[in-house]
């Protein structure tokens, strides 16, 4: 077990995306993550795939900000998750160290964290994300559980298919994973720890 937790900490460290060498007066640059885990595999690392494109909560130009330029919340913390045009109802919620959890019916929590979107209900128009950040420079330390779950297909082509982007300080982290009721495979869970 302690052999897998080194691997997964040294494949953390390697997969960050985002400047390398923040300056000390940068937002965020003494917000880093000491561990990151996932139910759905290792998390990917941020690869430059152009200039930026809004609602694929993506970091495509790897700056270390997830869809900025899109009109969304960002900050020191963001946790985002898209899905397209689906139809389907996907919800990301998001437990701070304290315990206090923001989701759609608790959209703003006593860290700091808000819900910015709650996707399909906020009539996104086919641009499905929700997202969910944290506007302050300096975030309570502790680990922050992120889900990301179908809660109904809604007639959706199954799987629904999920992009979660993380931002901690200056870095980006991103996975890509399918949702479907069956087996289990209705959710996905990840561990941030600062």
């Amino acid at each position: 077990m302690r052999s897998a937790r080194t691997l997964l900490l040294v494949l953390t460290t390697l997969i960050a995306c985002g400047p390398s060498t923040p300056g000390a007066g940068t937002p965020g640059a003494n917000v880093t993550a000491k561990n990151v885990t996932s139910t759905g595999g290792v998390v990917s690392a941020c690869v430059p795939t152009g200039p930026e494109l809004c609602f694929n909560a993506n970091d495509d130009n790897c700056n270390g900000v997830i869809d900025e330029g899109c009109g969304v919340g960002t900050g020191v913390l963001q946790f985002m998750a898209g899905w397209g045009d689906s139809p389907a109802d996907v919800d990301l919620s998001v437990v701070d160290p304290n315990g206090g959890k923001v989701h759609k019916a608790n959209r703003s929590g006593a860290s700091g964290l808000q819900l910015e979107k709650n996707c399909p209900e906020d009539g996104c128009h086919g641009q499905n994300v929700e997202n969910i950040f944290l506007d302050a420079h300096d975030p309570p330390r502790g680990k922050y559980a992120v889900e990301v779950k179908l809660v109904d297909a809604r007639g959706a082509e199954l799987p629904v298919r999920v992009h979660l982007s993380v931002r901690i300080g200056s870095r980006t982290y991103g996975a890509d994973f399918a949702l479907a009721p069956e087996k289990g495979q209705d959710k996905q869970s990840f561990t941030f720890e600062l």
